[in-house]
């Protein structure tokens, strides 16, 4: 499986981005989706996932209330809408798929798009 990552940029804080991730060359229906980011200096981080035919969501607790993620299985792309936006956002958002119960056992990753949130 390959994952295309897109959407990210530069935003004020308060403001909303929209990433998504194109993912192609295997069944998407197969793989729970999820969104890392890795913020300079820091290790990768688990942001949001999403079952596999989008009945349940995950967020990290830092971007409840803020952050959403669904999918789009006849599209294959899985989306993380953001909303009111904060610099402590500002990282590397990698889109992740996985055939494991865990977030923390990661198939396949794609290539990271940066999201810079200024103050």
């Amino acid at each position: 499986v390959q994952l295309q990552a897109s959407g990210g940029g530069l935003v004020q804080a308060g403001g909303s981005l929209r990433l998504w991730c194109a993912a192609s060359g295997g069944t998407f229906s197969s793989h729970r989706m999820a969104w890392f980011r890795q913020a300079p200096g820091r290790e990768r981080e688990f942001v949001s996932g999403i079952s596999r035919y989008g009945a349940s969501t995950f967020h990290t607790d830092s971007v409840k209330g803020r952050f959403t993620i669904s999918r789009d299985n006849y599209r294959n792309t899985v989306y993380l809408q953001m909303n009111s936006l904060k610099p402590e956002d500002t990282a590397v958002y990698y889109c992740a798929a996985t055939t494991s119960s865990t977030w923390s056992s990661i198939d396949y990753w794609g290539q990271g798009t940066l999201v810079t949130v200024s103050s």
